[in-house]
């Protein structure tokens, strides 16, 4: 049986071709965190240059992920369908087109359609590499490797940030995109080449020859080669009707319902708070006294504490659950948040408080993304993956209009931070409320 397949891959060790793929997966991320905070690194320029106001700026900020949660709702349930790899590909390209579009526009308009071009990349990439990196681990290793997987989000907007800051005053922002867009890129042969697709997609969609690609993964695996491909619970006419059900609906029938309500309040409200963080911080600091360059850094040292704070949480998933450390790791970022507010003009305190804020909001970012696959089987992996972290993209596009908003309203940044810890709290509720919840016994481990 298939599932015998699956099981004897998750107690065993992990083999090249697993380290590989999860390697691969850690790659794009990165480049992804590039991306996304582009954004907030050439704000400053492009309000000097354009002329902008805050509610501008947030509007900039907020488009690129109004298109994340498009990506997310719409093109990552497709990979249930086609096949994670096919649907890595097809957004890599998209984003491709999105990022090298960006470096040529010439009003908010125009800039801000390239943006949700680019979102549209992203947020239907992100499921996809969750969902490979979740079957390709080993049970043991399974949440460290996926907090590896969503640290190099900050690993890549770190070095990105740090990259970005030079081409700003060597060539200017438009510069940074088309670096992007050249990284992004150079991904595409890569993960044609070396990326493997989902064996568990393989064994119960069976696409077109699928035992000889089934046959080539279990070689590579270490495993002796099928004669045909096993039995599934599912009928070939089952599996059809299967295909044409709106997967969308089971995610929010008996016995899922629950959790993925608050699955989807979990992701809401942390991207509401992380990227109200990650979007402003930069601007926040400029406008406290640094200069460009230096506040882009400040949003770097906050991306460094997300590596830190990420690959911490991984590593202690290993020996404690995981809902209870993202709950944790939210109850103590609302401390700093108010204590970065608290500190408004005290620029040095500033800095290595939101170190600490970074580390903190990234973990519980990735708790999320530790604990959400493991609630679906496979059939609706990606499907409920990408309904989470596009219902979280809803928060994203709120967050940073909304403290574009305020902040023209006559907030201060300091009243900002308080305010959005509040979300945060709501989240870490529902994570608490959520490890009681059965999930149907849908997730195979």
């Amino acid at each position: 049986m298939s599932t015998d397949i699956i099981a004897s891959i998750k107690q065993g060790p992990m083999r090249p071709v697993q380290v590989l793929a999860v390697t691969i997966c850690v790659v794009i991320n990165m480049f992804d965190g590039f991306d996304v905070l582009v954004m907030a690194f050439t704000a400053p320029s492009i309000a000097a240059e354009w002329s902008l106001g805050p509610q501008s700026v947030g509007i900039l900020l907020s488009s690129g992920l109004f298109g994340m949660a498009a990506g997310s709702l719409f093109i990552a349930p497709l990979a249930d369908r086609f096949g994670r790899r096919s649907n890595i590909l097809a957004c890599l390209a998209i984003i491709s087109a999105g990022m090298f579009a960006s470096a040529f526009t010439n009003s908010v308009f125009e800039l801000a359609t390239a943006r949700v071009v680019t979102g549209l990349g992203i947020g239907g990439i992100l499921a996809s590499l969750t969902t490979i990196t979740a079957e390709y681990s080993s049970s043991k290793r399974q949440g460290f490797a996926i907090s590896m997987v969503q640290s190099g989000y900050p690993v890549g907007a770190t070095i990105g940030g740090t990259i970005a800051a030079f081409l700003i005053v060597a060539f200017g922002w438009r510069s940074v995109y088309l670096f992007g867009a050249a990284c992004t890129l150079a991904m595409i042969p890569l993960v044609y080449r070396y990326l493997p697709e989902s064996l568990e997609y393989l064994l119960e969609r069976r696409p077109r020859g699928a035992l000889g690609k089934v046959n080539l993964l279990l070689g590579k695996l270490g495993m002796a080669p099928l004669d045909e491909l096993p039995e599934s619970p599912r009928t070939d006419r089952a599996r059809q009707n299967h295909a044409r059900q709106n997967n969308v609906l089971e995610l929010v029938s008996a016995p899922l319902r629950a959790s993925t309500l608050l699955l989807w309040c979990a992701f809401f409200m942390v991207m509401l708070s992380f990227y109200f963080v990650l979007s402003w911080t930069p601007s926040l600091l400029t406008e406290a006294g640094l200069r460009t360059e230096q506040g882009i850094s400040g949003g770097v040292l906050m991306n460094i504490g997300g590596v830190l704070g990420g690959a911490t949480l991984g590593l202690l998933t290993a020996r404690f659950s995981a809902h209870r450390l993202t709950s944790l790791y939210m109850a103590l970022c609302v401390v700093f948040m108010v204590l970065f507010g608290m500190l408004e003009g005290n620029l040095g305190p500033m800095l290595a408080v939101g170190f600490v804020v970074g580390y903190f909001i990234f973990g519980s970012i990735i708790g999320l993304y530790s604990i959400a696959p493991d609630i679906y089987a496979t059939a609706l992996r990606n499907t409920g993956m990408g309904w989470a972290i596009g219902i979280g993209r809803f928060g994203a596009i709120i967050g940073p209009s909304a403290a574009g908003f305020l902040l023209a309203q006559g907030w201060s940044g300091a009243q900002c931070f308080f305010a959005f810890g509040v979300p945060l709290l709501i989240s870490m509720a529902a994570v608490l409320r959520l490890q009681t919840r059965p999930h149907g016994g849908l997730a195979p481990n």
